[in-house]
């Protein structure tokens, strides 16, 4: 097989795992090339966000019925949807150059890992005080809450999902819920990402192999939807524990090696 294309076959399974998982994709994303010392397309973040494209057709293929019936006829359910989905839209589009030029860095991540890593163990055990007056869908104000929030998450290593699912519990959100709307938001917002990124590879195509790129968003797309229904039931019996305890190890292992040089 080409390598090139295994890189990204590869690097669309992380994808797809850790997109919906609260361990920071992005993270994965710029590791996963570091660490191996890959290079070239795969190593962008326009290639990056088109992996994206695969946990949009995850989420679409999960959530198809939940859209249609918000785009039809629950108008209320589709703007609180879109509450918490606009605020991180816009400061993704006026920051995205900071982000992938200043903030691409392991020393970055690592500090992002371990310090949300705490505010989700925080989250899980307040939603576990507040259990007995726990919600599954949030009000206006909630979703606006978690939407400023989301903006947080334009850092490597945070995690969109993980900062999205946080926030829910801390507005009362049960677990499962928390997820379950942590989904839905993150719907618009990849495809908005996806359609303004892929602008760059569509009209760099001398650069960026199709054939590449189609072989990530199809790995992507497969691993994210067992991703999604595996976090769904998992989360109905547990806590957050064995994801934060990943974030710390993988950040002591990243620390390591980066003064190891």
């Amino acid at each position: 097989m080409d390598n090139e294309i295994l890189q990204a076959i590869i690097l669309g399974i992380v994808q797809g795992l850790t997109e919906f998982f609260p361990v920071s994709s992005t993270a994965h994303l710029i590791l996963f090339p570091w660490f191996f010392g890959w290079h070239g397309e795969i190593d962008t973040l326009a290639f990056d966000v088109a992996l994206h494209g695969g946990t949009l057709i995850a989420l679409l293929v999960c959530f198809y019925r939940d859209w249609i019936d918000m785009l039809t006829k629950d108008y209320k359910r589709l703007v609180i949807v879109m509450a918490a989905a606009i605020p991180a839209g816009i400061a993704a589009l006026l920051l995205h150059k900071i982000v992938e030029q200043e903030l691409r860095d392991p020393i970055v991540i690592v500090v992002s890992l371990v310090v949300f890593g705490f505010v989700m163990l925080y989250a899980d055990r307040f939603a576990a005080r507040h259990a007995a007056r726990s919600k599954g869908e949030p009000s206006l104000k909630d979703a606006l809450i978690i939407g400023f929030a989301q903006i947080i998450a334009l850092i490597p290593g945070v995690s969109r999902s993980g900062i999205t699912m946080s926030t829910g519990m801390f507005t009362k959100l049960t677990r499962e819920g928390a997820a379950r709307f942590s989904f839905l938001v993150s719907t618009p917002l990849i495809g908005g990402a996806v359609l303004w990124e892929g602008r760059k590879i569509v009209a760099s195509s001398d650069v960026f192999r199709m054939d590449v790129v189609a072989a990530g968003v199809l790995a992507a797309a497969v691993s994210g939807y067992f991703a999604i229904r595996f976090l769904l039931n998992f989360l109905k019996t547990h806590r957050f524990d064995s994801f934060v305890y990943y974030r710390f190890a993988l950040a002591a292992i990243i620390l390591i090696l980066w003064l190891r040089g």
